[in-house]
Formats: C-alpha cells, structure tokens, sequence
C-alpha cells in the first residue's frame, strides 16, 4: 500500500490511479487529518508526501514520522515546487528518503517509489530481471538479449520494464499508454505498436517472448 499525501484533487487522483495500473495498492489523502486516520489502521509500505498542505504541512508530518517508532523507518519521498531547495534540503535532512520536484512525471514517480523500496527493503538482489536470454538490470538501466547489450530508449525500457515485472499478466495498449508516456500525452495507442515492434525488433529472436494478444493488448511469456 502506497499512500499519497497531496492536496490538489487532479493530480492525487492521477498519482493513485497510476500507482495502481503499475500494480500498487494506494490510497490518497488532501490534507494531514485523514492521513492520520488511515496510519491507525493499515501501515503502508511508502509514503508520497506533499509539502505544501492545508493545514499542518508536510515538513510537519515528517517530522511526526521520523519522531514515532513505529514510522520512524517508513520511507518517505517528498514532493514540492521545482526550485524550493530550502524545503528539499529540510526534508531530506528531517530523513526522507527521495524528493520529487513538480511538476513530475508519472513514471518518474514509480520509479522513484520502485527504488526506495528496493533500497528499504533489501532487495538489491532482485534488481535483475530474467525472461529467457533476456536481461534487465533495473539498478543499472541497462538490457541484454543472448548476452549482448540491448541500446533501448526510455520509452522501450519502461515497456520491457513492465512486461518483465509482470510476466504472463496481458495489458491493454491504453494501460501500457497511461503507464509510461506522460500525463499529457496526446498520442494514440499506435504509438504503443510502433514501440512494441521496434523493441521485439532490437531484442532479435528473443523479441517473440512478447506476444499480442488480439483485441487486447501485449504480455510477456
């Protein structure tokens, strides 16, 4: 469960949406109160904390966290206007574990929240993805295919990233176009198909582990 602590409605609803298309749990909050309530019954896995609120701020509620022995370990990633460096430099000092500067993109975000957890939770191990003679080195950003480096765009990696992560599970053009291109993305789903190819064509022979399933959308095998 990843819990969002953000109080302009659009962008906390964007925020929970996309957490949970990229297979997340998460529950949003506008203001500090609610946010409370919530820790009493379910302790999330991580924290997005906003720190300009209504109310008590999220410096405040960090604070809070850091102070109580049951959150003091939570991991914490603060979000705040791009350029506020006095507010990055106190939260990162008061112990969150990453920041995030608006306006941020969505698969910013998920990355960002993929790598602390892997951090917090000791799965440096993990960071290596396999399906077949593929490689995906999440740690180092990097892929191969029949031991040879794969050069992938961002957008091919996010892709494979995904399908890796989630190995057999099928997703729609719309899920993989919300996933991984940004918010304002005006694009088609063609624009996933073109991808699609152009990675299936760089991975070589291995490139047929993701398949298309008709009228729906791509999965990894």
């Amino acid at each position: 469960m990843i819990y969002c602590l953000e109080d302009d409605k659009g962008i906390r609803e964007l925020m929970v949406y996309t957490l949970q298309i990229a297979g997340f749990e998460a529950q949003g909050f506008p203001e500090s109160g609610a946010f409370w309530e919530a820790l009493q019954r379910e302790l999330p896995q991580l924290v997005v904390l906003d720190i300009m609120l209504p109310g008590e701020d999220g410096i405040s509620v960090l604070r809070r966290l850091r102070n109580a022995p049951e959150t003091a370990q939570l991991p914490v990633i603060m979000a705040s206007a791009r350029g506020s460096e006095y507010d990055r430099v106190i939260g990162l000092d008061l112990g969150a574990d990453d920041y995030l500067s608006k306006p941020f993109g969505m698969m910013e975000m998920v990355s960002r929240i993929r790598a602390v957890l892997r951090r917090s939770q000791g799965q440096d191990a993990q960071d290596v993805l396999a399906a077949g003679e593929i490689r995906l080195d999440r740690a180092r950003h990097t892929v191969s295919a029949a031991g040879q480096e794969v050069a992938l765009t961002l957008k091919e990696y996010e892709l494979l990233r995904i399908l890796m992560e989630n190995p057999g599970i099928v997703f729609s053009r719309d899920r993989l176009l919300q996933t991984v291109w940004d918010m304002n993305f005006s694009g088609g789903t063609r624009t996933v198909d073109v991808h699609i190819a152009t990675l299936r064509t760089k991975l070589g022979g291995s490139g047929d582990r993701i398949q298309t399933v008709r009228g729906v959308g791509y999965r990894l095998v």
